[in-house]
């Protein structure tokens, strides 16, 4: 039966997963078993949060587990797991320091989960709960064991819809080890798509262990040596910050908050401004430029925003000028206020070489493990000074390489992005990180691999995999899933992370046009996107023609070593026990759908390639020719288009992305199919040499 749009927030909305347990499972020696009747015991002083936390652990016990406890105040006969916190059970607590961090207890007389705070308390409770779903059974080894995070903030964007955070969803992303979200903000109680009351926003995800980031959209009309600037920002960020004090923090970053600088490299109005006339003035607007007078404008807020929020992190994001020379980026990190964070892209603007081509990674890509110069640079700068470092990781785990699936399958090369990311914490003290963006947060196994990785004691990527795959396919069909994904993070290392694809055809897959005559088609979208077609180009001309050549090779590789990555999780499917198969087979369609979304790239680019040749062409028996092959390319596309629509029908999370909506469902790849019939059968036989001389 074939998904509506949207039902996958079904799933999404589903945080502890039924019938997780192995009915084959038989405890060890070591193990302590929690059955039916023990008890999970608070103190009479607990708070809601901590009470919240119980009843979420005696849910997932219930429901994953098929253990019914009995939730308490007080202690009692019989065996317990108990919650607490370092300041109720201070013995238990010594040397817990760092907020989050916890100490997990199991003896055979019960279970004790001992936060340095709440929160700490609640992140033992979710890996308690990690231990039984790798075991399978409600049974957890004799242990006593700390355990600490190591960065935080951790934030990223909603999964379910753009700025919307229904409680389930707030849960899952505490489950997965964030402790941070982010909303668009343009006003008080206003985002990208419109009213939401921030504080209801700030008060549910505090209640489960959440802070609230503010990204902001507003504008900013004026320079902090105008004489009504300090009237204006108290009008707009004043405004902001006084309507909701809860918040953690807000982001800053050029595009979204540039202001009209006295900067000489800038135009020094606002990009959309139009009395700038950029056929004359190509200099960028100062939204792009590391402007000398940004560390006045963030003084002049920071007095603003702390005048409400004292204890504000304010986060100044230098995403849309690491193409600028280094002595400017320098100058300006060296002259910013030191209590405020700086965040800088781990990949971005980085030079990527493959097989003799260079390309530079515009904006995110999983390809390249990173960091880039430009982040290393700023970094070593921003450690120099005291600044904490935070850094746009994508570790959440997906990038803008595909932009209309919830993650990339992709674990071992994940993984070289987060032993890069632990040695950046070494080498210059990164401490936070931003782990989507737009495209939002899904629980996925690879999520999974970057909370084991980023919490100590350290574990690998290659032993967590390992039990993962056992966890979700059977101990027959691991080793097989485990090959599938290594053949999959092996072939995203041929990935050429080019602007003009990740803009074009990877953005939306087989759903993207193939024009001849048209120069340009109108994508439909939906009226109530935050970006919609706006962030997508259907006239696609490559990067860098003499480069197309090497980047189809390079992408034909990926897609066969891709292929084996299916070969391998079709079989691990066919051995994964029934009550595993639904999530495998949904894994092995996101794998499938991927592998059409390379198709529709490189047909993309051979489309564009035989197109100039047939624009181009004199001679009429040549052009015969290229029609040929224009004829049976196209057909190729839209076979690959037709290929995907089950892949969508049977997922409906497969062909959407927050900020742009549906693009490549069943009714886009309709679309796309219909639109290729008409230049094959309309555009292209007027070419022929025999309607054409």
């Amino acid at each position: 039966m074939p998904e509506r749009n949207f039902q996958f927030r079904q799933r999404l909305n589903v945080v502890h997963a039924a019938g997780r347990r192995d009915p084959a499972a038989a405890p060890v020696a070591n193990e302590v078993v929690v059955e039916d009747g023990w008890r999970i015991v608070v103190s009479p002083e607990a708070s809601d949060f901590l009470v919240g936390v119980a009843k979420d652990l005696q849910d997932y016990l219930f429901t994953s587990m098929g253990v019914s406890t009995l939730l308490t105040r007080e202690g009692g006969e019989g065996k317990t797991i108990r919650l607490t916190t370092k300041a109720e059970s201070p013995d238990l607590g010594d040397g817990l320091s760092v907020p989050r961090s916890y100490r997990l207890i199991v003896g055979s007389d019960g279970i004790v989960i001992c936060g340095c705070d709440e929160r700490g308390t609640g992140q033992g409770c979710y890996y308690l709960e990690d231990l039984m779903n790798l075991r399978e059974a409600p049974f957890v080894e004799t242990q006593d064991r700390a355990r600490t995070p190591i960065f935080s903030p951790r934030m990223v964007h909603s999964g379910w819809g753009i700025d919307q955070f229904p409680d389930p969803h707030l849960n899952a992303i505490a489950h997965a080890g964030m402790d941070a979200v982010l909303v668009f903000a343009k006003g008080p109680d206003m985002t990208t798509v419109g009213y939401l009351d921030f504080n209801d926003l700030v008060d549910r995800a505090a209640m489960f262990g959440l802070d609230v980031y503010l990204y902001s959209y507003l504008l900013s009309e004026r320079n902090p040596d105008d004489d009504d600037a300090e009237e204006y920002y108290e009008s707009t960020y004043g405004a902001l910050m006084r309507a909701c004090p809860g918040a953690k923090g807000i982001i800053f970053v050029g595009e979204s908050c540039e202001f009209p600088s006295h900067d000489q490299h800038t135009t020094g109005k606002l990009r959309l401004d139009p009395t700038v006339d950029h056929a004359v003035d190509h200099r960028p607007s100062p939204g792009w430029w590391p402007c000398y007078d940004y560390p006045q404008w963030l003084d002049l807020l920071k007095r603003i925003l702390r005048k409400y929020n004292p204890d504000i992190d304010i986060v100044f994001w230098t995403y849309n000028w690491g193409w600028a020379p280094e002595e400017d980026r320098l100058a300006l990190i060296r002259s910013l206020p030191t209590d405020i964070s700086l965040q800088a892209t781990f990949e971005m603007f980085e030079d990527v070489e493959k097989d003799g081509i260079v390309t530079r990674c515009v904006d995110y890509t999983a390809s390249f493990e990173g960091p880039g110069i430009y982040f290393r640079t700023e970094a070593e700068t921003a450690h120099e000074r005291g600044i904490p470092l935070y850094t746009m990781a994508n570790t959440a785990g997906l990038s803008w390489d595909v932009g209309v699936i919830p993650y990339q399958p992709i674990p071992f090369q994940w993984a070289r992005r987060y032993e890069a990311l632990l040695k950046a914490r070494r080498d210059w003290g990164l401490v936070g990180l931003m782990e989507s963006h737009h495209y939002g947060w899904w629980p996925s196994f690879v999520n999974e691999l970057a909370k084991w990785a980023y919490w100590e004691p350290a574990t690998t990527t290659e032993a967590m995999a390992e039990r993962f795959a056992v966890r979700d396919f059977g101990p027959e069909g691991a080793a097989l899933a485990v090959a599938a994904w290594r053949a999959w993070s092996d072939a995203w290392r041929d990935y050429p992370p080019t602007n003009e694809d990740q803009y074009g055809p990877f953005r939306v897959g087989p759903s993207y046009p193939l024009l001849f005559e048209v120069e340009r088609e109108p994508f439909p979208d939906a009226p109530y996107a935050h970006f919609g077609n706006e962030i997508l180009g259907t006239h696609y001309i490559p990067h860098a023609p003499e480069d197309l050549e090497v980047e189809i090779e390079l992408l034909e590789r990926l897609a066969t070593r891709w292929e084996e990555g299916i070969a391998c999780l079709a079989q691990a499917v066919a051995l994964a026990p029934e009550r595993k198969r639904a999530e495998a087979v949904r894994m092995l369609g996101l794998g499938q759908f991927i592998r059409h979304c390379v198709q529709t790239v490189i047909n993309t680019k051979r489309w564009w390639r035989l197109k100039e040749r047939l624009l181009a062409e004199t001679d009429p028996t040549a052009r015969a020719v290229l029609v040929e092959e224009m004829t049976r390319l196209g057909e190729a596309e839209i076979a690959n288009a037709q290929a995907a629509i089950p892949l969508v029908d049977a997922d409906s999370r497969l062909g959407w992305e927050p900020s742009m909506e549906y693009m490549t469902d069943r009714a886009h790849l309709e679309w796309k199919i219909a639109q290729m019939r008409h230049v094959l059968d309309e555009e292209l036989p007027a070419f022929r040499p025999s309607t054409r001389a």
